[in-house]
């Protein structure tokens, strides 16, 4: 069942419904509805597509892949935030809804209250290695999640649609740095495989109804509200209480650690890229948009050295213990950025050290003794 998330928030709807006008939001500005907005990286995005002015509703099942009360936190702390900067009046420019997007009937219902411009799609399940012992909550939640978002926009003709892909569909790759061109036909996770398949079926969906489509392949994101089950929350935790760190291998893969708020501006970038596209020429319009981006930082760091500036910024050594690669890991992930500048301009900016440093400092606020009662 879709529901809001408190009181205030249904009183609101009620009141909507009754009005003749369901579509209550200023036109001259878009709303975006953010799947997954209560996430890791979709809070984030949030607060971003707020911050530019438009107004943004979210949905999300606060699944039990981690506590389901931190997303919560997210939300509320989103909440806070407008109240903080724009008073009580702000609060009409944030929506978050209880509900799954594999329930059309929601959808639906979201739609008759608010009219919908674009839609930035990053409901999914998240994790290699979990999707390795269960294949098929995967392909149920990514797959299968995807097609009724793509059909939903369909039938409520929603045009402008933002998909959040993933790096895991490049596989191993020999030829560096990673290029939207590269053929990418052998993923070695079912994560990976459904990522893949979510851009198949964006492709297909533009071809047959015109869709305007722009997949982002997301390049390992870190930052503040970061998941559990993520490197940089688990070696800044294991630091902190002195375990040992798992190092997979010998300690030689590397990552495109990429900070969320250069992915969520990554994210507006291309929303602003499709409204500008729409604008600039009726014939595209018509036909539709598909096109696939890398969002990564553009410079990997090896496992070793991204350990030592996690102990940089927690103040104590790293207790290593070293066991074999984990199947479903690849050694490398790294960005060609150059389509994102050219067609978003996209700029990232934070710095691996940086953004550790703003991690650890969200880490201990926020988690500390209180997070790992939540964790047990």
């Amino acid at each position: 069942m879709l529901k809001k998330q408190n009181k205030k928030e249904q009183k609101k709807e009620k009141e909507q419904k009754s009005s003749p006008n369901l579509h209550a939001e200023d036109a001259a500005t878009s709303t975006i509805l953010v799947t997954g907005g209560a996430g890791f990286i979709g809070s984030h995005v949030c607060e971003k597509l707020l911050e530019e002015g438009h107004t943004v509703v979210s949905i999300d099942n606060y699944n039990d892949y981690y506590n389901p009360e931190w997303k919560r936190e997210n939300i509320a702390e989103i909440q806070n935030r407008i109240e903080k900067n724009d008073g009580k009046g702000g609060s009409k420019k944030f929506f978050a809804y209880e509900g799954d997007i594999l329930h059309e009937d929601q959808l639906r219902k979201i739609a008759k209250t608010h009219r919908i411009h674009v839609i930035v799609h990053l409901a999914a399940r998240a994790g290699v290695r979990q999707s390795i012992e269960n294949p098929l909550l995967y392909t149920k939640v990514n797959i299968n999640g995807t097609v009724q978002i793509l059909n939903f926009a369909r039938r409520a003709g929603i045009k402008n649609i933002i998909m959040g892909s993933s790096s895991s569909v490049y596989g191993v790759q020999t030829k560096t740095p990673y290029k939207e061109t590269d053929v990418v036909e052998e993923q070695i996770s079912p994560y990976a495989v459904t990522k893949r398949v979510g851009e198949l079926l964006a492709s297909t969906y533009h071809q047959l109804h015109h869709l305007n489509m722009v997949c982002l392949r997301f390049f390992t994101v870190y930052g503040p509200r970061g998941r559990p089950d993520m490197a940089p929350y688990k070696f800044t935790k294991a630091v902190l209480e002195e375990k040992e760190i798992e190092m997979y291998g010998g300690g030689e893969t590397k990552r495109d650690y990429t900070y969320v708020g250069d992915i969520a501006k990554g994210v507006f970038k291309a929303v602003q890229f499709l409204e500008t596209q729409n604008r600039k020429n009726q014939e595209v319009q018509n036909q539709g948009i598909f096109e696939i981006i890398n969002l990564g930082q553009g410079r990997p760091i090896g496992l070793k050295s991204f350990i030592q500036v996690v102990e940089t910024e927690v103040g104590k050594k790293a207790r290593l213990k070293q066991v074999p690669p984990k199947p479903g890991d690849v050694p490398l992930t790294f960005a060609d950025i150059r389509k994102a500048k050219k067609l978003l301009g996209y700029e990232p900016h934070v710095e691996v050290q940086e953004g550790m440093k703003s991690f650890v400092a969200w880490y201990q606020n926020e988690r500390g003794e209180r997070g790992k009662e939540q964790e047990e």
